[in-house]
């Protein structure tokens, strides 16, 4: 099973060996632990929870949902595979020994939340004239319909709350393993802030 849960530092950049600066972003990854496997027989589809950080004042029922693993997670998700790997039992751990240089991975984590945003800025849209009537009021969304069907569809584009949303960026390259540290660079940008919850899974 290839995957791994981390936290985003930053970005940086290093220097191929043929002297290109790449750009890569440094995540915390692993190590991880599993505190359940679900199997089709079980639970229906198959899936392996892992559980990544150091916690505190857990709740008795997820402290005794991870007794079985001997951590004190401050995350726990949930991978979904189409097969289990052979010994993969709870208490297993994985780390970035998991990837190697070049591998393609898909890496989701929440974007950065920016409030409550008006349609300029959340949809591009454009701003009536400040002139010739435009009433000094230019970043106004203008009329959204006030005959049939009488009511806003859903999905309309108005002002509301931006980011803050699952985001998955597909096929980024394994640029840089560091083993002593457990951090691994990713060609390119990782959705989330610093500090951001990030899950890193493998193509093969």
């Amino acid at each position: 099973m290839k995957a791994l849960l981390g936290t985003k530092i930053g970005m940086t950049q290093i220097i191929s060996e043929n002297g290109v600066a790449i750009p890569v972003t440094l995540i915390q990854a692993g190590p991880v632990t599993v505190t359940q496997v679900k199997t089709v027989e079980t639970d229906g589809y198959t899936a392996v929870q892992v559980a990544y950080g150091e916690g505190k004042n857990l709740s008795k029922a997820v402290a005794g949902h991870v007794k079985s693993a001997k951590v004190t997670p401050k995350h726990i998700r949930e991978i979904r595979v189409t097969e289990l790997p052979d010994g993969l039992s709870v208490g297993s751990t994985f780390d970035v020994t998991t990837f190697s240089l070049g591998d393609i991975v898909d890496v989701t984590g929440t974007s950065k939340g920016k409030g409550f945003a008006g349609t300029v800025k959340r949809h591009n849209f454009n701003t009536s004239r400040h002139t010739h009537g435009g009433n000094g009021d230019v970043r106004k969304p203008g009329s959204i319909g006030s005959m049939y069907p009488q009511k806003v569809f859903r999905g309309k584009r108005m002002a509301g709350r931006m980011g803050h949303d699952q985001v998955t960026v597909k096929n980024l390259v394994v640029a840089y393993v560091d083993l002593e540290n457990n951090l691994i660079g990713l060609r390119g940008a990782v959705p989330g802030p610093k500090k951001g919850l990030i899950t890193i899974g493998g193509k093969a």
